[in-house]
C-alpha cells in the first residue's frame, strides 16, 4: 500500500486515481496526524508526501512529519512532493532521510517510474540484508549477471558488482565515483547491460569536453537556423538515448549554468530542441561518473546541491587498483590475451617474476596505466615471454607536478602535457576569461579555442 499525504483534496484525488490506474493500492490522508497513525498501525510500502500543511508554507511541518515517520519506521521509503521553487527545501528532506523528491506539476510517467524504482530498491534492500554475510565468488556472480568485460576477484570488487547487478534491474540514477582509470565507463556499461534497457541505446557523453555555449545544442539538439552556425538539424544526445541509458562522464566538470539546464531535464523528463519550442518527453536512465569530490564542490558552491541529490540515488565507489593488487596479474593476463590476437603473436605470455614485479607497482593511473604499460612492453620488447626488465624499461613513474614558475625535469613530461598544464593554470588565474588568457599566452583567440578543444578544457564562449 502507498500512503498519500497532502492537504489538497485535488492532489489527493488525482494521485490516488493515477496510482489506482497503475495497479497500486493507495490510501490518502490530509494531515500529518493521520499519516503517523497509519505508519504506526499499518505501515505502508511507501509514503508520498507534500511538504506544506499550513498557511505558512515554509515546509517545516513537512520536515517535521518526515522526521517523525523516520523515527517510527526508519526503513520506510519517502518521496517528497514540492514546488520547483522549493527544491532547496526538498534537498533538506533528502538529507533528513527522504529517498527522492518530485516537483509540482509532476509528470505522471516520470512519477510512476520514480515510484517503481524506489519500491524496487526497497524490496532489494529487504531481501539482500541477510546475504551480506555470505562470501561471494566470481562464478556465482557470473551466473546471475553479465560482467564479461570486468576483470577481478577482489572481495570488495565482487560486492560492488553484486550491488551493481541488483541496482541495474531498476531505473535508479547511479553516480559512479573513482580515480581516473579505474573503469567507471565499464561499470556504467555493466549497469546498462544488466538492465531491462539492454536492447536500447547506450549513449556516452564526456561533459568535460563540451563547451558551455554548445551544451544545449549537443545535449538537446537544434533546428536549422536556430542560431548563426546552425546550417542543418542536429539530433541531441538525449534524443539518441531515449528509451535507453545515457552516461554522463566527468559531470564534475559541468559549469553552473549547464547544471541548471541538466537538472530541469532530469527532474521533468522533458526537453526542448533549440529552435523548436515543442516539449519532448524522455524515457531514460541516467548514469553519471566523476573523479572529482562532488561533496567538496557542493560546499565550494561549484556544483548544485539539488543536482547532486538528483543524480546519486545510488552511489558506486570504485576502488583504486592499489587497493586490490591481487587483481593486477589477472588484468595483465587479460590484456595479453587480447594482444595475442591483435598482433598475431600466439606464443605471447608474461613470466611469473614479471607478474610479481607488476603487482608491487603504485600505478596512480590505475587500470588504464597498467594496460598502456603492458602494450608498450609487448610492442617494444618483441619477445614471446616478457620479463620484469621488459616492463621496467617501459615504466614511466608519475612525476610531481612542478610548482608555478618551476620547469619540469627534461624527459618527465611531453610538450603537449606542459602546454595543457599552462593553459589550465592560466584559465584558473584569469577565471576562464578567454581573451585575457589568449593575451597572456601570446595566442590568438582562435588558436586558444583550438587548444581548449584539443585538451578538453572546459570554457565559456565570449
Amino acid at each position: 500500500m502507498i500512503l498519500l499525504v497532502d492537504d489538497d483534496l485535488a492532489v489527493r484525488t488525482s494521485l490516488g486515481l493515477l496510482l489506482k490506474q497503475a495497479g497500486y493500492v493507495a490510501k490518502a490522508v490530509a494531515t500529518p496526524e493521520e499519516a503517523l497513525q497509519i505508519v504506526r498501525t499499518a505501515p505502508p510500502a511507501l509514503v508520498l508526501m507534500d511538504m506544506n500543511y499550513s498557511l505558512e508554507t515554509s515546509g517545516q511541518d513537512g520536515l517535521q512529519l518526515l522526521a517523525q515517520v523516520k523515527q517510527v519506521a526508519p526503513q520506510l521509503p519517502v518521496i517528497l512532493i514540492t514546488g520547483w521553487g522549493s527544491i532547496t527545501l526538498a534537498v533538506e528532506g533528502i538529507k533528513a532521510g527522504a529517498a527522492e523528491f518530485v516537483t509540482k506539476p509532476w509528470n505522471n510517467e516520470a512519477l510512476l517510474q520514480t515510484i517503481r524504482t524506489i519500491l524496487s530498491l526497497s524490496e532489494q534492500q529487504a531481501t539482500a540484508a541477510p546475504a551480506e554475510e555470505t562470501q561471494l565468488s566470481r562464478r556465482q556472480l557470473d551466473k546471475q549477471f553479465n560482467f564479461s568485460n570486468i576483470v577481478g576477484q577482489d572481495a570488495r570488487l565482487l560486492q560492488l558488482l553484486r550491488n551493481v547487478g541488483q541496482v541495474a534491474a531498476t531505473d535508479a540514477s547511479v553516480l559512479i565515483e573513482g580515480e581516473s582509470g579505474t573503469g567507471k565507463e565499464l561499470i556504467a556499461e555493466a549497469v546498462h547491460q544488466n538492465s531491462n534497457r539492454r536492447h536500447q541505446p547506450f549513449v556516452k557523453v564526456n561533459l568535460g569536453g563540451i563547451a558551455a555555449s554548445l551544451f544545449e545544442s549537443e545535449m538537446f539538439g537544434h533546428r536549422r537556423g536556430a542560431f548563426t552556425d546552425a546550417k542543418t538539424d542536429r539530433v541531441g544526445r538525449f534524443e539518441l538515448a531515449n528509451g535507453g541509458t545515457i552516461f554522463l562522464d566527468e559531470i564534475g566538470e559541468l559549469d553552473l549554468s549547464s547544471q541548471v539546464k541538466l537538472l530541469r531535464v532530469l527532474q521533468d523528463r522533458t526537453y526542448e530542441v533549440l529552435g523548436d519550442s515543442r516539449p519532448r518527453r524522455l524515457d531514460i536512465r541516467v548514469i553519471c561518473a566523476t573523479n572529482r569530490n562532488l561533496t567538496e564542490l557542493v560546499q565550494q558552491g561549484r556544483f548544485r546541491e539539488d543536482l547532486f541529490y538528483r543524480i546519486n540515488l545510488i552511489t558506486v565507489r570504485l576502488p583504486a587498483l592499489r587497493e586490490r593488487p591481487q587483481d593486477i596479474p589477472l588484468l595483465v593476463q587479460h590484456f595479453v590475451d587480447g594482444l595475442r590476437a591483435t598482433y598475431n603473436r600466439p606464443a605471447l605470455k608474461v613470466g611469473t617474476r614479471a607478474l610479481h614485479w607488476l603487482r608491487e607497482l603504485p600505478l596512480p593511473g590505475n587500470i588504464r596505466e597498467l594496460k598502456n604499460l603492458v602494450e608498450r612492453a609487448v610492442l617494444v620488447s618483441g619477445k614471446d615471454e616478457l620479463s620484469p626488465e621488459d616492463f621496467q624499461a617501459q615504466f614511466q613513474p608519475a612525476t610531481r607536478t612542478p610548482e608555478p614558475g618551476q620547469l619540469p625535469e627534461p624527459g618527465t613530461i611531453t610538450l603537449d602535457e606542459l602546454e595543457a598544464q599552462m593553459i589550465r593554470r592560466s584559465m584558473e588565474h584569469f577565471s576562464g576569461n578567454v581573451s585575457r588568457v589568449a593575451k597572456a599566452l601570446g595566442l590568438s583567440r582562435g588558436a586558444l579555442y583550438r587548444r581548449l578543444e584539443k585538451y578538453a578544457i572546459p570554457f565559456d564562449a565570449e
